[in-house]
């Protein structure tokens, strides 16, 4: 006898059908990571999850023992309409979500300052110290509209929405934006971190497994952010090695010229490598000076400290937009904005506010950090 399935199964089994799709393209990167600081990352997640659930379950276990016990028509259960206090029940009610949050604080500010992007790894995995004659592979990351630029400048190349790195070694990240804000995510890898122009952040991770990862920006950033997307190779040494000899040999030199050229927004670009770079580059790029002669802005920023500390004694007040005229109109290219302001003679506060690299020294705290002035030619200043 053939069985035959009923239409409610056939039903059933159409109705979940998209759902069972969806989680077929599921892969749970997250949870199944290939490098150490990620697999660290998981296990926090995991660990506070389950200090919530210690929490979660008894109370929705809870509400279904009394929705059922204490429903309408069981007639054994105790009715006592006057009852108002227990201090037992108080003392579980608050204590244990108390001890609950202090876990959780205490593993929150733990994993925070071990898995700080910006400390330098002393393990490549669990059990697993660095070797003293092992150095840090350095990369430096370029988000572009819509691409990714990663030079080597140890090895002299540079690839476009490509990443390689040899297993167990340790990667340390520097990542600027050439125009908006972005953000630089890998998985497998480690966290996100953003990618933003004019100041440098900074990634410290390892890939503990060979294979092909995928990367990607996990912040909008325009028209094409959605293929901003790009590939993360976990190669051995040798391998390494060899995807470094195939880059001399394919590609031309990333310079000035080039860079400008493919800062130029564009969506899906291919893969590129070259086979040099000018060692100068990246910091160019992080201090908004590609363009030739545009000043840079760590030059910027020392010529204003050195001005505000000359005039120190003078006015206590920060510039209004009128205490500053324009030398020469906004040099846009690419995304990349200049503009440079001369102040007029006389005293100014000395800066004592935040300073770093794309913000001009403040003469107070609370000085914004560009100055423009309000009665120059709408052309001068126009975005």
């Amino acid at each position: 006898m053939q069985f035959l399935p009923s239409r409610q199964t056939l039903r059933r089994a159409l109705s979940i059908a998209p759902v069972a799709m969806l989680l077929s393209g599921c892969n749970m990167v997250v949870m199944h990571p290939s490098g150490d600081v990620a697999m660290q990352q998981r296990d926090l997640v995991l660990i506070a999850t389950a200090l919530m659930l210690l929490i979660i379950v008894p109370v929705v276990a809870l509400i279904v023992l009394f929705a059922w016990r204490y429903r309408h028509a069981n007639k054994d259960a105790r009715y006592e309409p006057d009852w108002d206090h227990s201090t037992q029940l108080e003392l579980i009610i608050w204590a244990a979500p108390l001890l609950i949050i202090i876990c959780l604080g205490a593993v929150t500010w733990v994993g925070t300052h071990l898995l700080d992007p910006y400390r330098p790894l002393d393990r490549v995995a669990a059990g697993k110290p660095i070797a003293a004659d092992v150095a840090p592979l350095e990369v430096q990351v370029v988000a572009l509209d819509w691409k990714w630029l990663f030079i080597y400048p140890e090895q002299g190349i540079a690839t476009v929405n490509e990443l390689a790195a040899p297993v167990n070694r340790p990667i340390h990240f520097k990542i600027i934006a050439s125009s908006v804000m972005n953000s630089f995510y890998i998985p497998a890898l480690a966290g996100q971190i953003y990618a933003m122009p004019g100041m440098e952040t900074k990634l410290n991770a390892v890939i503990n497994k060979p294979g092909n990862y995928a990367g990607f920006s996990a912040n909008y950033s325009g028209a094409g952010f959605s293929g901003m997307r790009f590939r993360f190779h976990g190669m051995s040494n040798d391998d390494f090695a060899g995807w470094v000899a195939n880059a001399k040999k394919g590609g031309g030199m990333l310079d000035r010229a080039v860079y400008l050229k493919l800062a130029e927004p564009s969506e899906k670009e291919p893969v590129r490598r070259f086979a040099s770079i000018d060692p100068a580059l990246y910091n160019a790029a992080l201090n908004q000076c590609v363009v030739p002669g545009t000043p840079c802005m760590a030059d910027v920023m020392k010529a204003d400290a050195a001005r505000d500390g000359e005039a120190g004694h003078g006015s206590h007040g920060a510039p209004t937009p009128s205490d500053v005229t324009p030398q020469q109109g906004p040099h846009m290219d690419h995304g990349n904005m200049t503009m440079n302001m001369t102040p007029k003679t006389g005293p100014t506060g000395r800066g004592e506010g935040l300073v770093g690299a794309g913000l001009t020294p403040p003469s107070s705290p609370f000085r914004k950090p560009e100055a423009v002035a309000l009665d120059a030619p709408a052309h001068q200043h126009s975005l």
